[in-house]
């Protein structure tokens, strides 16, 4: 049983202009409590034919000849501390891409991102802005950044919402702690602990942009995201702020 998304590492037409390309199984979590997790790239071209390059996975040959097919990677995007392993891959094998880093991931990366970097650091002023949206979300833990292609109405998370599916989770610890984290499909949702690090306010308002967006689809980092309804899962999702 594997919690990936076979085929790894190919491109996967997502939307006019969109593709995802999902990643291996990484481990991570407490050091008694750990499990696998699946990831997952986001790739936009732009209407130039440069490429935004969304929490990277690994770049192989065959890969990168595809990704080459589609436009320039231009822009190659760590959205939070905890997505950024690959980026210094990427950034050898596209050196003339620019490097965008939410904050702290410098901070903990141990010196495995050695080169000049962008920092993301608020809502616009981006290359960009004209057919990507950008939004902050800062919580005490980390701050995440989001993006709303706009002309194929897809919205990219990256753990804001998590959505790990039963039959792909192949230990009793897995169906656990995705259980009493609130993060198993088909009702997947920001994981509890990392609820309480980011201000009701902050999320609401957050909840709110996305919501005036009104994307169609909604791509996650890890589990099945949603190629369809994407308000309506948006609404589900973020129900539990209700009460807060």
């Amino acid at each position: 049983m594997s919690i990936t998304y076979p085929p790894l590492n190919t491109l996967k037409a997502a939307a006019e202009n969109v593709w995802v390309v999902d990643g291996p199984a990484i481990r991570f979590g407490l050091p008694l409590l750990k499990m696998q997790f699946p990831t997952r790239m986001t790739v936009i071209r732009l209407s130039d034919r440069r490429l935004f390059i969304h929490s990277p996975t690994p770049v192989l040959a065959r890969l990168e000849a595809d990704v080459l097919k589609l436009g320039q990677p231009c822009w190659i995007i760590a959205p939070n501390r905890l997505h950024y392993w690959w980026v210094t891959d990427w950034q050898r094998t596209f050196p003339d891409a620019q490097v965008y880093l939410a904050p702290r991931v410098q901070q903990q990366d141990r010196g495995r991102i050695d080169f000049a970097a962008h920092s993301l650091d608020r809502d616009s002023g981006y290359p960009w802005d004209a057919e990507i949206a950008t939004l902050r979300i800062s919580g005490r833990y980390m701050t995440e950044f989001d993006f709303f292609h706009y002309a194929s109405r897809t919205l990219i998370l990256t753990d804001l919402i998590e959505n790990f599916e039963s039959a792909k989770l192949g230990s009793w610890l897995s169906r656990l702690l995705t259980k009493i984290g609130g993060v198993r499909d088909p009702d997947g949702s920001m994981p509890r602990d990392m609820r309480t690090t980011f201000p009701s306010q902050t999320l609401k308002a957050a909840v709110e942009t996305m919501m005036t967006w009104n994307p169609e689809r909604v791509i996650l980092a890890h589990g099945r995201w949603y190629q369809a309804n994407g308000a309506d899962e948006l609404r589900r999702a973020f129900r539990w702020l209700s009460d807060r």
